[in-house]
Formats: structure tokens, C-alpha cells, sequence
């Protein structure tokens, strides 16, 4: 990071890290994986073609994100893709919900090279206006997994547990948490895929989930290079413009989000991503390089720096290449 209190990098030193990408190979016996309409068995988005991508754009490092199923098995690819290229990336699994053995399963992934774990239900109660005891919630055992061996949980909450998420927060302050795609928590029945295959997300911005996840501190009014978010164990993913935009990029009605965001967390605790392979055809990896230069025009080139890659080398605890 290009803050002396967070690693000392410069500008000129930080790492470009593509914080939040999918792939997948053909299904079969090797690498099997959960497969449905979006994703058929013969659809294939291998680690070369990322790599590709990455090379031509200088972009030093990924976040692999598991697609296609949360058993153990499903996460053949994901697993070999780590091994082969190591420090390279940084892998983030599932965990199927609702059973007895998912701290086991946790971390049976981390033995081969997971950090973390991505999760959308939350398990708590539906209605707002009840109490929260996050020891009844359903996702309760992976949190206190996370706090135990130090995993990194990757959050896309569905509305309906946007509520519910901060009383985790206030109960597992240790546990290091990304929001992922512009904090967005989509609606039931919001999300859809697109003519170009990509997922599409129905939602008014900025979202109206803010109110539950933004989490101010009452009194600090100032910005300051940490951000005003109470909660310091949390960074945000600036990706996935193309599922909540109206518009082509570079998606100028999120401009005023992306302020926002830049306002309450600060460069520290912002993370540049391009959600590969969904943006590939449109509008292209390339154009997802200068995004903040289209959305954040006025950041300083510590705050670029720190945001297409500081913080997630020193958050995620990326090895130096």
C-alpha cells in the first residue's frame, strides 16, 4: 500500500492485483463442476486465458473466486489452478450451508491454498425488525471458523440479510471481510443474465441496502486516508459495473457511488476488480484498466495505486512476484 501505516509501498512499487475473477474448465472426471444453463459442461474459461489477459495489461496478481458448485470436489480446478501458479493468486471457495462439517470443510480448502470463503445467505432472520442473536444464524459456524484460523470472508448478501451483516461484523471484529461488486446486495428475483451471458442485477442506485451496510460512525465528519467506516476489518470491491449500470461503460450513472464509496472507506479499504470472464466480451479487459480514471477522476496516484492493488496485496497478504 502506498500508506506508511499499511506496508510503506509507493506508487511506483504496488502491485496491479485483478481483485475478483472466475475460472472454470470443460467439466469432466478431472476437474468436475456444478453446471446449469449459464455455465453448460462444455463451457470452459481456463486460467491461460486469464493469464492472457493479465499479461497484456500488466496485472500482477488475481483472486480466484470458485464457480460451480461448493463440494469439496467442485473445487478441483480452483485448487489446481493454485498450485500450478503459485503466488500468483489467491483462492476464494464455497461452503455448502447448513451442514455439521463446514468448519471441517473450510479447512480442508485451506490446506490446499484457499484464504477465504465467499457467502450470500447469511442465515439470519428475514425480518428487520427482529432481534439478531448471530449464533442462530446459519453461517454462524463459518464465521467463528474465519475468526479461528484467520480466513478472509467475501461477501455478496442478498437483501434480504443486508440487516443482518453488521451484528456479524460487531461479533467477529477480527475477521477480515471484502463486500464484493460495489456493495450491492441483490433483491430475490433481481438477478438475471444478460444477451452477452453476463449476470444482470436489478437494482435502484445506490442501493438501497446502503442503509444497513454502510455502518457510519456518528461525529467523524472528516475524510481521512482511512475512510469513515466503523468497521476496519472491511474493504470493498469497485467491479461488476456492468451488472447494476443503465448505461455502457465506463458506466458514468455509478459515478456518484463510486464517490461515495471512495468517501466512506477511503483508497485503503478499495479494491479494484473486472470480474473476468463476463467482461471479456463487453467491454473488454482493457477498458476495466482505466475505470477509476473514468468514476474517480480526481483520486491522487497513491489513492490509484492503493485501490488497483495496495490494498488487496496487503489486505489479502499477497506474496511478492
Amino acid at each position: 500500500m502506498t500508506d506508511s501505516a499499511n506496508g510503506g509501498e509507493s506508487p511506483l512499487t504496488a502491485p496491479r492485483i485483478d481483485s475478483h475473477v472466475h475460472v472454470f474448465s470443460r467439466a469432466s472426471s478431472e476437474f468436475p463442476r456444478q453446471t446449469s444453463d449459464h455455465l453448460p459442461a462444455e463451457r470452459e474459461e481456463p486460467v491461460e486465458k486469464l493469464l492472457g489477459e493479465m499479461e497484456s495489461n500488466g496485472v500482477d496478481q488475481a483472486v480466484l473466486v470458485q464457480i460451480g458448485g461448493s463440494s469439496l470436489q467442485y473445487h478441483a480446478y480452483l485448487c489446481h489452478c493454485l498450485k500450478e501458479h503459485p503466488g500468483r493468486f489467491r483462492g476464494i471457495g464455497l461452503v455448502p450451508t447448513g451442514i455439521h462439517s463446514m468448519p471441517e470443510h473450510m479447512d480442508r480448502l485451506a490446506d490446499k491454498g484457499i484464504v477465504g470463503f465467499r457467502l450470500s445467505s447469511m442465515g439470519g432472520p428475514v425480518d428487520p425488525l427482529d432481534p439478531v442473536d448471530v449464533r442462530n444464524c446459519t453461517t454462524y459456524p463459518i464465521w467463528k471458523r474465519a475468526a479461528e484460523r484467520d480466513y478472509v470472508l467475501w461477501l455478496y448478501p442478498r437483501a434480504v440479510d443486508s440487516h443482518v451483516v453488521p451484528f456479524l461484523l460487531d461479533a467477529f471484529p477480527q475477521v477480515r471481510v471484502v463486500f464484493n461488486h460495489l456493495m450491492v446486495c441483490p433483491g430475490e428475483g433481481k438477478l438475471s443474465i444478460d444477451d452477452k451471458g453476463r449476470p444482470h442485477v436489478d437494482v435502484a442506485m445506490p442501493p438501497m441496502t446502503r442503509y444497513s451496510t454502510m455502518g457510519l460512525k456518528v461525529g467523524r465528519l472528516q475524510e481521512n486516508t482511512r475512510g469513515l467506516h466503523q468497521y476496519e476489518n472491511v474493504c470493498v470491491h469497485l467491479s461488476g459495473q456492468y451488472a447494476f449500470s443503465r448505461e455502457p461503460w465506463p458506466y458514468r450513472d455509478l459515478a456518484d457511488w463510486h464517490a461515495c464509496l471512495k468517501f466512506v472507506f477511503g483508497s485503503t479499504r478499495l479494491m479494484w476488480a473486472t470480474d473476468f470472464p463476463w467482461i471479456v466480451e463487453d467491454p473488454g479487459y482493457a477498458r476495466l484498466i482505466p475505470i477509476l480514471d473514468e468514476l474517480l477522476p480526481d483520486l491522487s496516484g497513491a489513492e490509484r495505486a492503493d485501490i488497483m492493488g495496495g490494498t488487496a496485496s496487503t489486505f489479502l497478504r499477497f506474496p511478492p512476484l
